[in-house]
């Protein structure tokens, strides 16, 4: 389960530089998307949904649970998860984050096990398409290196890799769903890893914000992580106290 625990907090290459029109086209697909959502207002979501983690092989299903999971925009989520009859509750404020386990001990996770901040990926509220390439290329993704490729019948534009690039840092942006795909390059306890997360099942949720019902997550191509979301709230204001690692040193 350490594993697990590892994965579940945790959810480049070398070249000459390429022709700047390239970034230019990047740039004009990322603002495309964001223009969007310009008049849709999301505050906070509450998501409810089942997990399944896998072998280390990634063939079999090993533990299921259930997550509630509570964002406030900007950079304010808790995670209420339970695994096998064991209850965790993660927080995650700015850069810090904190851990709840079903023992009630409450800890700072030290900076290893501290998540990659993936709610910007669902959520991309707030920011400007500068903003979400910048954000990016902090994950390694080149805005310099792009190309289009079809998914399900879908355009697809892959920013940060080219035509056969494999297990490097990318995001699969679809015009209408928004990150479908993201790949990074990541230092677990057990070494550098390739982490790819995948999104599906989009649903709309409103105006034009597509939401994943589906999400996955494969380390170096093996499926560790798969979730299927069964009801997401909208603007629902939740308290500020569920954010508060004081608060939840006193949770029951």
């Amino acid at each position: 389960m350490a594993g697990a625990a590892v994965l579940l907090l945790l959810l480049t290459s070398l070249g000459v530089g390429a022709s700047p029109s390239v970034a230019q086209d990047t740039k004009a697909a990322v603002e495309a998307f964001v223009a969007r959502l310009s008049d849709v207002s999301v505050a906070d979501l509450v998501i409810v949904q089942n997990l399944t983690l896998y072998d280390p092989a990634g063939r079999h299903p090993q533990s299921t649970g259930t997550q509630r999971v509570v964002f406030k925009l900007p950079r304010r989520q808790r995670v209420e998860q339970t695994v096998e009859g064991q209850r965790e509750v993660r927080l995650v404020v700015g850069d810090r984050a904190f851990v709840r386990q079903s023992s009630g001990q409450v800890y700072e996770a030290p900076a290893l096990l501290r998540p990659s901040d993936r709610t910007d990926l669902l959520v991309p509220f707030r920011r400007s398409a500068a903003d979400l390439i910048s954000e990016w290329r902090a994950f390694g993704v080149r805005d310099d290196v792009s190309h289009v490729v079809r998914m399900h019948d879908r355009p697809i534009t892959v920013i940060g890799a080219r035509p056969g690039d494999r297990n490097v840092p990318a995001v699969w942006l679809d015009a209408e769903y928004g990150v479908v795909r993201f790949v990074t390059r990541e230092t677990l306890p057990t070494g550098p890893a390739t982490l790819d997360l995948a999104f599906s099942e989009h649903r709309p949720l409103l105006g034009g914000f597509f939401f994943p019902y589906r999400q996955e997550a494969f380390v170096n191509s093996k499926l560790l992580l798969r979730i299927t979301v069964r009801s997401v709230r909208l603007n629902t204001n939740p308290p500020d106290a569920l954010f508060d690692p004081d608060a939840l040193r006193r949770e029951p």
